[in-house]
């Protein structure tokens, strides 16, 4: 038998778990799930979630240089270039509450 008291063995387990630390003893196998559980996630790393560029910050600086005439977005000269297009025909899109259904009900 041995010879910790077992207020003092439940303290240790107590300890353990507040800690993060294994509670009872394990084998071989069982550590190798602690010790991939107690890994950051996947997608917490930094080499994983900075792999690609900031889309969100580079685009918004070429809308600001695109603004200033600093920058030429060919695609976005293009759709603004159809949008007007289609209104000159009278093909825009209608505003909020001027559609077919709102005209119905009227």
């Amino acid at each position: 038998m041995s010879n910790v008291s077992s207020y003092a063995l439940r303290m240790a387990r107590l300890s353990a778990h507040i800690f993060g630390e294994i509670v009872r003893p394990t084998d071989s196998k069982s550590m190798k799930v602690v010790k991939l559980f107690s890994e950051q996630p996947l997608a917490k790393r930094e080499e994983v979630y900075a792999w690609y560029p900031p889309h969100n910050t580079y685009s918004g600086l070429m809308k600001k240089l695109r603004y200033l005439g600093l920058y030429r977005d060919e695609h976005q000269d293009f759709k603004e270039e159809m949008r007007r297009l289609k209104k000159l025909r009278g093909k825009e899109k209608p505003k909020k509450g001027e559609g077919k259904r709102a005209l119905k009900k009227k």
